[in-house]
């Protein structure tokens, strides 16, 4: 963000008023909303924005038991989709043994 402060200020002053308006309209309890912000966060491997959300759901009364739970959960769906992902990926692999599938990726 430091970049787009510095670089395009109002692209950054926008976002700065999303969150604002999204702050008023929001319907959904305080503690949920940080539950969902963490596991997001996990998901984006976004240190300061897990520390942010696991700080403040804990300021919203969640525990660091209900915290953990979150935690293992991103890490099972993340892992199930990266699973389902690689296998789609990989699911012609003798065709890939044979030089039938090509690759722009340089090694």
């Amino acid at each position: 963000m430091r970049m787009l402060n510095e670089f395009f200020p109002e692209f950054a002053e926008l976002l700065e008023n999303m969150d604002e308006l999204y702050s008023g309209k929001r319907s959904i309890d305080e503690k949920t909303y940080q539950f969902i912000c963490f596991a997001l966060s996990i998901r984006a491997r976004s240190k300061p924005c897990v520390l942010k959300h696991f700080k403040g759901a804990l300021e919203a009364g969640a525990t660091v038991k209900e915290l953990s739970y979150i935690l293992a959960l991103v890490m099972r769906e993340a892992a199930g989709a990266d699973d389902c992902w690689t296998h789609d990926v990989l699911g012609d692999w003798k065709k890939i043994l044979s030089g039938e599938v090509k690759c722009d990726c340089q090694v």
